[in-house]
């Protein structure tokens, strides 16, 4: 899902993960309106990274592997935090600073990037979770990614065309309106917000 600064992308995942609901229509999971799931239910099967990086006191393990109990060396290398994390002092036990000031942007981003990947959810929703990464750890990330998440349902919401580039079906959004659905060729040809 791509668009501009309050084009509603945000949105979609919120009323994805019941945030809050919808005033009409449906939002689906596998054809079920996610109001018929528990909000528990919901959200054991989705592995959200949201906009800004939200880190707890505590080890670097702590934070990956809270709600979950997946391989936390293999969510670290995924999303890239192996070489920044096994130069800590302590490793995965290194201890994180409140909201996390002890790391840059980009380390917050991918310890919270790690933290989705290490739930092994059926879908994945990264709300502009790649845009304090640098092009090359972006690329190198969503290509790991992409072999990780190959059984599971990817959204990805972006500002950046680069991030979006290679996905199946891109949502171009305007102003909280559809315009335009299509692969990265298509949408060239078609869509002229895009």
């Amino acid at each position: 899902i791509i668009g501009g600064t309050g084009s509603g992308k945000s949105t979609l995942a919120a009323l994805a993960l019941r945030f809050y609901d919808v005033c009409s229509g449906a939002v689906l999971v596998d054809g079920i309106d996610v109001r018929k799931f528990s909000q528990q239910d919901l959200r054991s099967r989705i592995g959200y990274c949201p906009q800004t990086s939200f880190l707890f006191t505590g080890t670097v393990e702590e934070n990956v592997l809270f709600g979950g109990n997946g391989d936390i060396h293999k969510a670290l290398t995924v999303s890239q935090s192996m070489e920044f994390v096994s130069s800590m002092p302590e490793k995965e036990m290194s201890i994180i600073s409140p909201e996390g000031k002890n790391l840059s942007g980009g380390q917050k981003q991918r310890l919270s990037i790690a933290r989705a990947i290490a739930k092994k959810p059926d879908i994945y929703i990264f709300d502009d979770a790649f845009s304090a990464l640098d092009f090359k750890t972006d690329a190198v990330l969503r290509a790991a990614l992409k072999k990780e998440t190959s059984g599971a349902t990817v959204v990805i919401i972006a500002q950046r065309v680069a991030t979006v580039l290679d996905a199946d079906r891109i949502v171009v959004l305007d102003d909280g309106i559809v315009a335009g659905i299509g692969t990265h060729k298509e949408l060239l040809e078609s869509c002229k917000v895009y």
